[in-house]
C-alpha cells in the first residue's frame, strides 16, 4: 500500500521546502516504503486529512492518519518492524530526541531567520499574505529586517556546530557507519535552506558540508530531487 505525505510547497511543488517534511521524506526512502508526495501551500495545511493537524508532515497509511515528523518515525518503525530501522532501538529514539531539541534550539533559529525572505518569494500571494502576519508576529518586525544581519551572524553560528564537526570525525554519519533518523533530522534544516536560499551558511571545506552532500547520495539522491536554490 503506498502511503500519501503531504508536504509544504510554494508556487514550485518539485522544490518542497519544509525540513520537518524532509524528515519524513528520508525516513519513507530509508524504510524503502512506497510513498506518494501532496504539495500543500501553508494556508492548506488546515484542510489536510479533515484538520488533523496545524502543520505538515502528515501521512496516510491505509486507515491511520499520522501528524509530526518524530511521530511519524516511531509510527513507521512500530508498524514495519521488517524494513531498516530509523532508530536502531530504543535507545536510538532517545538520542534522537535530544538531536531533535538541538536542532530546533540551535539549528533552526539562525536557518530560518537567513532565508525568511527567500521563502516569501517563493510563496502565492495567498500564502505570502500568512507567511508575512505569521513571521512578523513571531519575530515582531518586518519580515525584510530579520535577515539583515545574517552575514554577521553567519561565523557564530559556523562556530556552534562544532559538536556535529568533531562528532563526524570518528564516523560518517550521526547513527555511526550508516544514516538513522537523527541524521534525517539535521538534514532537513540544511535541506531547508539549499533548497530555498542560495545564501551559503557552510564553507565547502567543513566536514558538516560533507556529511550533508553524502545525505543528500543517500536512497537514490532523493534529496537531490528538489533543486537548489540558485
Amino acid at each position: 500500500m503506498t502511503i500519501l505525505l503531504y508536504e509544504l510547497a510554494g508556487t514550485d511543488a518539485s522544490r518542497p521546502f519544509s525540513p520537518h517534511c524532509w524528515k519524513t521524506v528520508m525516513s519513507l526512502a530509508h524504510m524503502g516504503l512506497p510513498y506518494k508526495t501532496v504539495a500543500t501551500p501553508f494556508t492548506q495545511v488546515p484542510l489536510v486529512e479533515d484538520s488533523a493537524s496545524k502543520t505538515v508532515p502528515v501521512i496516510r497509511d491505509g486507515d491511520r492518519v499520522v501528524a509530526d515528523s518524530f511521530d511519524i518515525a516511531v509510527y513507521l518503525e512500530e508498524i514495519y518492524p521488517d524494513h531498516p530501522s530509523l532508530f536502531g532501538g530504543p535507545g536510538g529514539v532517545a538520542m534522537a530526541r535530544f538531536i531533535e531539541r538541538w536542532s530546533q534550539l540551535t539549528v533552526h533559529p539562525f536557518l530560518g531567520a537567513a532565508a525568511l525572505m527567500d521563502i516569501h518569494g517563493m510563496l502565492a500571494p495567498v500564502d505570502q499574505a500568512y507567511f508575512r502576519q505569521s513571521r512578523e508576529k513571531r519575530f515582531g518586525r518586518p519580515i525584510e529586517e530579520v535577515p539583515g544581519d545574517r552575514d554577521q551572524k553567519r561565523a557564530a553560528f559556523q562556530a556552534g556546530l562544532e559538536p556535529l564537526r568533531s562528532m563526524l570525525s570518528y564516523q560518517p554519519f550521526i547513527g555511526g557507519t550508516s544514516p538513522l533518523f537523527a541524521d534525517y533530522i539535521v538534514f532537513g534544516a540544511f535541506q531547508w535552506v539549499r533548497v530555498v536560499s542560495p545564501f551559503q551558511v557552510l564553507t565547502a571545506d567543513d566536514p558538516v558540508t560533507a556529511w550533508f552532500e553524502r545525505c543528500l547520495d543517500l536512497h537514490g539522491g532523493v534529496g537531490r530531487r528538489a533543486a537548489a536554490a540558485a
